[in-house]
């Protein structure tokens, strides 16, 4: 009797250039989209030079002045700036703290509907703001919060204030108002996802739960959500990536005089004193810092993602 040594039993790992050779049509498929994302992400980057030069758009990149890191000890030493950058932390963390949880919930409630016409009507309803421009939805908010608005009727109607509220004139609302803006815009949208995810559970998974007594409660804590882990994970990792960005339009749209210790981001920061005065290598600075922040951030989430379960998004 012949014995098989084990090393025949292993198949032998190809060489990457045999996978790419037999990967060869879905390599060219890919071709557009690479050459998209090198024009449009990976060209500009070169434009990082004017962060280190008093740039004249007469004179070009190559041409103008270089000053060193001038433009990086401006911004350091401007208050103003610090205001902005915690102003874009905190925005940004409720935004993604309230925008995950609730689009977590409303797809784990949409999923448990069995009425369909019910279900899609909810469904169509939560998402269609997404479709709305910032410029039409920051109109609704200021005539919802202002001082005559439907929200201030209701407080005063139920006596839980005896005069309107100036929310979006008082700084201490902004941080609110923001976050729950930007929920009531995308949470439809965000539902999308987590209820794609769901549809790849197995029901069989369901079906065993409910034998073993488990209510509806406990089949979406020890189903639905570890189903749909990898999902949320991932989508977490990329937004912490984006914590210290946000929509220009949606904040610089609900910002005003009044607000403006509050309002101030980033963006709406290199908007005011560096694009509107045609400080392009000051804006540029500023913009740098934060692309730095933004892959520091999500390279240490992805880090601790690993860290936790031994996967990542990369």
């Amino acid at each position: 009797m012949s014995v098989v040594s084990e090393t025949h039993l292993i198949p032998k790992k190809k060489s990457f250039f045999r996978r790419a050779y037999e990967q060869r049509q879905l390599l060219v498929l890919t071709v557009p989209f690479l050459l998209l994302v090198f024009v449009f992400n990976y060209m500009p980057i070169w434009g990082w030079l004017m962060a280190f030069q008093n740039f004249n758009p007469a004179r070009g990149v190559l041409n103008s002045r270089w000053i060193g890191l001038d433009n990086f000890i401006e911004a350091f030493s401007d208050r103003n700036f610090y205001n902005a950058v915690i102003n874009s932390f905190n925005i940004s963390f409720l935004r993604i703290s309230l925008g995950f949880v609730s689009a977590i919930l409303l797809a784990l409630m949409l999923n448990e509907v069995r009425n369909l016409i019910f279900k899609r009507t909810v469904q169509t309803i939560s998402y269609l703001p997404y479709f709305i421009s910032w410029v039409v939805a920051s109109s609704i908010v200021y005539m919802t919060l202002s001082p005559t608005g439907i929200v201030n009727d209701i407080l005063m109607g139920l006596g839980l204030t005896g005069s309107p509220i100036r929310f979006m004139g008082e700084p201490g609302y902004f941080y609110g108002v923001a976050g729950l803006s930007h929920v009531w815009k995308n949470v439809g949208w965000n539902a999308i996802i987590y209820l794609a995810a769901m549809t790849g559970v197995d029901q069989e998974l369901y079906e065993a739960a409910a034998v073993d007594g488990a209510g509806r409660l406990r089949r979406i804590w020890s189903v639905t959500l570890p189903s749909i882990l990898p999902t949320i994970k991932i989508l977490l990792v990329l937004a912490i990536g984006t914590l210290m960005t946000m929509s220009f339009e949606h904040i610089y749209l609900l910002s005003n005089p009044s607000n403006i210790s509050a309002s101030r981001t980033l963006e709406v920061y290199v908007y005011v004193y560096a694009m509107r005065g045609g400080r392009f290598s000051y804006g540029t600075a500023i913009g740098m810092f934060n692309s730095t922040i933004s892959i520091t951030l999500i390279m240490l989430s992805n880090w601790i993602s690993k860290r936790i379960d031994g996967y990542g998004i990369f």
